[in-house]
This record gives structure tokens, sequence and C-alpha cells, in this order.
């Protein structure tokens, strides 16, 4: 089999790890110094980069990415940008310190949903409209600065004056945009002003439909977004032992946590959630929703709940299937995420080949003197 062209990157598990989904048992506890293994050990397995995920529950994304960057050397981070808890001038001036000092290995990940009660412990009390209303200003004003415009803006959200960096980014015209939303007002917002789509993992047909919505909301600005999938993995050597394995992950768990993750994600706005919710209306008992994509983790995981399960051949298999609909980027994870990143990178990582990225790296020069200089 030819090698796989598609870019293969991480995840940093802030908010937790361990052997088993919903309990203690094996649970490890997130310090500097295990994150700094997991990155480690994902650069080391061949991985490009990886997702750094944002909410309360998380460590903050920026904070753990900057602490990474001494760390590895070509590994790049995937951060988050979240409209509505820190202004889009302010933003982007941290992206642009992040980019200069990681020498261009700067991702970011616009983040505009999420679960209510988290939204509104940050402050925000826009309903779902709003928050997407808001993120289009937001990004517009955090693109135009990091490309080296002045920025005069003044609309429904943010009002800003004579913005401009004094430091650009490293990478041109700046560092990679990644976001997700399954509603039409994402979807617009995707085709009008994001490098690259991510998709929780569908099935198929089901990622292709949003691929190609897309795809014409892009053609309406003469625009071209690229698509990621972020899957959880269980790779194994033969099907047999991948399929123990994910059963091995959810062994722990009882009906009434299943019960009461279910009923919280049930309550969830996120149109993204409820169709990962839909997955589970008419879900067979081996939680299967199509060959070797198995639903396991969203039993209580929100957000990416699905997974590729399989032999080396059928994961393989399965990840050609989502690259002939157009995904040219993975972001993977597993239980627990140090071991499994080596795992992957032993068998799966053999067979891909990066297709690297579209940004652009320049020499760092100031577009103004320093403050010491100016009089």
């Amino acid at each position: 089999m030819e090698k796989l062209q598609v870019n293969l990157f991480w995840f940093l598990p802030t908010y937790g790890d361990g052997t088993y989904l919903g309990s203690n048992m094996g649970a490890r506890k997130i310090t500097l110094d295990y994150l700094t293994q997991v990155a480690q050990a994902a650069e080391y397995a061949g991985f490009l980069g990886a997702l750094i995920p944002t909410g309360r529950s998380c460590e903050e994304s920026y904070i753990v990415g900057s602490s990474l960057f001494s760390a590895t050397q070509y590994f790049r981070f995937l951060m988050a940008l979240r409209p509505g808890v820190i202004s889009p001038a302010y933003a982007a001036r941290i992206a642009a310190t992040l980019d200069r000092l990681s020498g261009g290995r700067t991702l970011f990940n616009l983040v505009a949903g999420g679960d209510e009660e988290d939204l509104q412990a940050d402050g925000i009390f826009l309903n779902h409209t709003q928050r997407y209303e808001q993120a289009i200003e937001f990004t517009k004003i955090w693109k135009g600065l990091l490309e080296g415009k002045c920025i005069n803006f003044e609309g429904k959200y943010y009002k800003i004056k004579n913005s401009k960096l004094f430091y650009p980014p490293l990478q041109t015209p700046h560092p990679q945009l990644f976001f997700g939303g399954s509603s039409k007002i994402a979807h617009q917002l995707a085709g009008e002003y994001v490098d690259k789509y991510l998709s929780w993992g569908e099935t198929p047909q089901k990622m292709k439909e949003k691929i190609d919505a897309i795809k014409l909301e892009a053609a309406k600005h003469n625009r071209k977004v690229t698509f990621g999938a972020r899957f959880h993995i269980i790779v194994r050597e033969s099907e047999e032992e991948a399929w123990r394995a994910a059963k091995k992950l959810i062994s722990k768990l009882d009906e009434k946590t299943i019960k009461q993750a279910r009923k919280d994600m049930e309550s969830y706005v996120s149109v993204g959630q409820q169709r990962m919710n839909d997955l589970y209306k008419d879900i067979k008992e081996d939680l299967v929703i199509y060959p070797n994509i198995w639903a396991g983790v969203g039993l209580v995981r929100a957000g990416a709940g699905t997974a590729i399960v399989g032999s080396v051949e059928n994961v393989l298999k399965t990840l050609k299937e989502y690259i002939d609909i157009g995904i040219d980027t993975f972001i993977l994870s597993g239980y627990p995420h140090l071991e499994e990143a080596l795992r992957v990178g032993d068998l799966i990582i053999p067979h891909i080949q990066p297709i690297g990225f579209t940004t652009n790296l320049k020499t760092i020069t100031p577009k103004y003197d320093t403050i010491a200089n100016r009089s």
C-alpha cells in the first residue's frame, strides 16, 4: 500500500488522562512533566503537532503551549482562540508573540461554541447566533492585525481604533486558523475566514455533507478551505486485539455514570454536540456506527466521541476513506496518551507521508521602532 498523504496531529490531555474512561483507576495527574512527556513522545513518534483543548476543565492552552516550546523541536501547538473572553487585538499580540518565540510553530483553533454553563462561568451570556456573530468580528480583526494591517473597526461587539502590531508573526500571512462548527452560521464563518475546518468524527457520508456545504460557502468569497477530522484511535496488530482494547477502555463504566453523562450532553446547545448525540439514537450494542468507527468514547465524553478502531490494515483503510472525501489532517488521541502516541508511531506513521502547511516563514523584523526610540 502506498503511503497516505496526510498530516497527523496528536492531543495533549490537559483535563486528565488514564487507562479507563469514567474511572479513577489508572488515572494520571496532569503536570507539566507529564504533558512534556506526551509532547515529546508524540514528536518522537512522528506527529507534526498537537491540539491543546480549552475550557474551564482544562489547563490554559496558551500557557501549556508556551511551556512546551523549549521541550520540543519541530512540534506545532494548536492553541485556542476564544472570542468573548479576550479582545481580538490582545489575542493577535499574544499570537504573534507565541509564533515568534516558538520559531513559527503555532496554529490556532477558533472556539465559539461550548457548554452553556462553561460559557456563562467565563462571563459569556450571548446566544448561539450572537456568539458566532461575535466570532466573525473577532476573526476579521485578529487576521487583519496579523497580516500587518492597521485596523479601525466598529461593529456590534467590538470597537477598535488605530490598532496595529509592532511585531509581526513569523508565519505569513498569519498562523493557520482552524475552526469547527456545524450550524449554518458556523459554515458561513468557515467559508469566509477559516483556513482549515475541523469536524468531529462522523461517518464519511455525514462528514462529506459538511465539507460540500463549506466549499460552497468558500466559493462565494473565492476562497478554498482545507479540512481536518478529530478522532480517537485504537490500533493494534490484529483486529481482535484492537476491539479488546476498546472494550477494556470502557470496562469500568457503570450505568449511573453513563446515564448522567448522556443527560448532561443532551442539554448542550452545540449543534456539533447534537450531531454527536444523534449517533446514539439507534446505535447497536457494539457501539459501531460505521465499519471500524466506534462511538464508545462518547458514552461519557462530550465533543469528540468516536474512535477509529482496528488492525493496522483496517485503520489505514479507514483513514484513506476520509482522505478520499477531502480530509487532509487528522487530530488523533488515545488513552493513555503517552503510550498510545508511541503505539500509533510504531504502527501507523511509517505508512504516512505528511503534506505540510500552507503558511510560510519570514525573517522577524519589527514594523515599528521600539518604544525607546520613539519620542
